[in-house]
């Protein structure tokens, strides 16, 4: 295979987890990682998905900073691993916790390695009540050593300035600014005298010789009086040309107000609820990485990062839990980059490929039952069981947008860090239950009854390939006599992402 990397693959879309797929790169093998992960922000998203109006629900179930910042911890140390020497790092996050990812990011980067916050102007001001109007994000910039990829962008000059600044013009349409020829500190070598003007306190910037080319070029602007002679009580300056030094632009801070946010209107927007434009990315991967470095997202949502780091001549990962984003993701390469999804020619260097998609019913059919039951609790959404025996009839758990911790007292702060369990502190959460059958049948379902009553759980969700007409209907007596809900999904809704309206 023609590898465009020695290191690792790369033009490659993974499907999951990014913790799993992270361990299983290589150390020092990425030039430059940004992450957009989702934010922990309680919100739930309904979104129609390109051409298929494919309608599905994103939800943010980190109701708790402290849940989010543990779920994102053991990611950010795989990213650091896996980010060479020279490489950058980009968290881009909103102020929900930007204050906590930073405090994360300097234990695991160091302090001395915190190099900007990047400040996105990302809406328009709105209406919030008592409170100053947020309508920017913030980007965490992090280099992993002091020796980094830094190709300085510079921010180009508004009409305005152009105007105030380059007001000259030597009547050939050149626009130039005048600046000072003389020098800041004291040089008793540069004390001479120029065509009849006394020289400076601290002497002229430049030596004679210089001096002489400039005004050969006619670089230099003399003051005059009516007649044209020089007015020696004042003193020379340098033409400093528009489009010779500074067509480029100035320097760029780290307050961005040029780059407007994917809206309504925009040409490039997919529905996606946090997509972010192209320029974003294109800008970063510009300033912290060179053609043919290897660029990672490992929160890929619809592919943006790897849309602008292939336009950019980058090679790319991609990594995201979701398989609508992974295909979403995978079309954008195609129809706006024109890169083919074949597997041959990703062999031979050109292409890409999208990996570990789910599978399809007859395999899922086949595989180990523990391993069939982490797939459909991830696929809902939810944390599987780390030990597979003894789980009390409970194979994972959900937990929804407004779980809390309520345990505050010493002793449960023991028992929960105690508690191998990820999420295991939250008090409000649903048990799932996995069957690998063609049909569960009532005896399963009144088993999980027996779960939820002992649990006071007051809803739960069930997931086979199908169910009896019994199964059904006891699940629908189960609720007419206690008000507990099971929801029964089948394998075919999950891999058809008809998830949306039932975990509502």
């Amino acid at each position: 295979m023609n590898r465009p990397s020695a290191l690792v693959d790369t033009r490659i879309i993974y499907c999951g987890d990014c913790l799993d797929q992270l361990r299983k790169l290589p150390d020092g093998c990425v030039d430059l990682i940004y992450i957009d992960p989702p934010f922990n922000s309680n919100r739930n998203y309904e979104v129609f998905w390109g051409e298929t109006r494919e309608k599905r629900s994103f939800e943010d179930r980190h109701a708790s900073t402290e849940a989010y910042i543990d779920f994102m911890r053991p990611r950010c140390v795989e990213l650091a691993r896996v980010l060479k020497k020279t490489g950058s790092f980009y968290y881009h996050c909103d102020w929900h916790a930007s204050h906590y990812v930073k405090v994360m990011l300097d234990q695991i980067f160091g302090e001395n390695q915190f190099q900007n916050e990047i400040v996105w102007k990302r809406s328009t001001v709105h209406s919030d009540s008592k409170t100053w109007s947020r309508v920017s994000d913030a980007i965490f910039f992090y280099t992993k050593s002091d020796e980094f990829a830094w190709n300085g962008p510079r921010q180009l000059h508004s009409d305005r300035y152009i105007a105030d600044k380059y007001k000259y013009d030597d009547g050939d349409g050149r626009r130039y600014r005048l600046d000072n020829i003389t020098s800041p500190n004291p040089r008793p070598n540069m004390t001479y005298e120029w065509k009849g003007f006394p020289p400076p306190p601290k002497g002229w910037r430049y030596a004679t010789e210089t001096m002489a080319r400039l005004d050969a070029a006619g670089r230099i602007w003399y003051p005059r009086f009516e007649d044209g002679s020089f007015n020696t009580a004042r003193r020379p300056q340098l033409k400093r040309y528009l489009d010779e030094i500074e067509e480029r632009g100035q320097v760029m801070g780290n307050v961005w107000t040029d780059i407007s946010p994917v809206n309504s209107q925009a040409r490039e927007r997919l529905g996606y609820p946090t997509q972010k434009p192209v320029a974003l990315l294109e800008r970063i991967i510009k300033a912290s990485s060179n053609p043919n470095d290897i660029v990672l997202d490992a929160f890929c949502g619809c592919g943006t990062a790897l849309i602008a780091a292939q336009r950019l001549d980058r090679q790319w990962i991609g990594i995201d839990i979701s398989p609508t984003a992974c295909k979403v993701m995978a079309k954008r390469l195609r129809d706006d980059c024109k890169l083919r999804e074949d597997e041959t020619l990703w062999r031979a260097g050109r292409g890409f490929v999208v990996r570990d998609l789910p599978w399809t019913e007859d395999k899922l059919r086949k595989i180990p039952p523990f391993e069939f039951e982490n797939w459909a609790v991830i696929a809902l959404g939810g944390l599987p069981n780390k030990s597979k025996v003894g789980d009390k009839g409970i194979d994972g758990k959900i937990f929804p947008v407004g779980a809390v911790d309520h345990r505050r007292d010493a002793s449960a702060k023991r028992e929960r860090e105690a508690n191998a369990q990820e999420l295991g502190f939250m008090d409000e959460w649903y048990p799932v239950q996995v069957k690998q059958k063609d049909k569960t049948g009532r005896p399963d379902i009144d088993s999980f009854e027996a779960v939820m009553i002992r649990e006071e759980r007051k809803k739960g969700f069930f997931v086979s390939f199908d169910y009896t007409s019994d199964a059904l209907t006891e699940i629908d007596r189960f609720f007419r006599a206690s008000g507990k809900v099971i929801v029964p999904f089948t394998v075919h809704e999950i891999l058809d992402e008809q998830l949306a309206h039932k975990l509502a």
